[in-house]
């Protein structure tokens, strides 16, 4: 197998939000795509937020594109200068107060849409977890933070209540790291 070459590219439009490029492809048996879009966007991070308790830390906001309120986990992407285990703990201490002790876990690193996007997102775990601060809100963000049973969050995606995905990946991510260290 080999790869797909690319014969042109041009940006539709750049933004500090993501970048729309399209670019013209050449398959390995020289079939040529004329129109292929390309989403460019910052890669980010999320995480499995556990406290002294093994209790899970969520958060509940509004979501515009979806039109409807989502529970997830803690999430955002890099400012400069940042590594990625710098931005969850930032992320993480703005959006709900909370801090740890204990250095974050890395549980997966996926490509978000290999088909038609650019960016990777990473998951970790943080364990220990405990409120210090206050929220640190951006201007734009309205964020209620949630605390529950990690079982709940669990019987919630089982029942459709859940349904933001990097939020149900993470909670089978952390299944699964549990089944192999505890």
């Amino acid at each position: 197998m080999k790869k797909w070459k690319t014969l042109q590219s041009n940006y539709l439009y750049q933004t500090p939000f993501g970048n729309l490029r399209k670019d013209m492809c050449e398959l390995p048996d020289g079939q040529v795509i004329e129109n292929y879009y390309v989403n460019e966007y910052s890669d980010w991070v999320n995480a499995i937020v556990l406290t002294e308790e093994n209790n899970i830390v969520l958060v509940k906001q509004y979501r515009y594109a979806a039109n409807d309120f989502f529970i997830e986990i803690p999430a955002g992407k890099r400012e400069k200068g940042e590594t990625y285990e710098e931005a969850i703990l930032r992320e993480i201490r703005e959006e709900t107060g909370f801090v740890s002790d204990e250095e974050p876990i890395l549980l997966s690193e996926c490509f978000v849409n290999p088909a038609t996007q650019t960016n990777k997102v990473r998951t970790y775990l943080i364990r220990n977890a405990y409120q210090a601060f206050e929220q640190e809100l951006d201007p734009i963000e309205f964020i209620d933070i949630k605390i529950m049973d990690i079982d709940t969050l669990g019987e919630l995606i089982d029942r459709g209540e859940v349904t933001q995905f990097f939020t149900v990946s993470a909670y089978y991510m952390l299944e699964n790291f549990r089944r192999k260290h505890i």
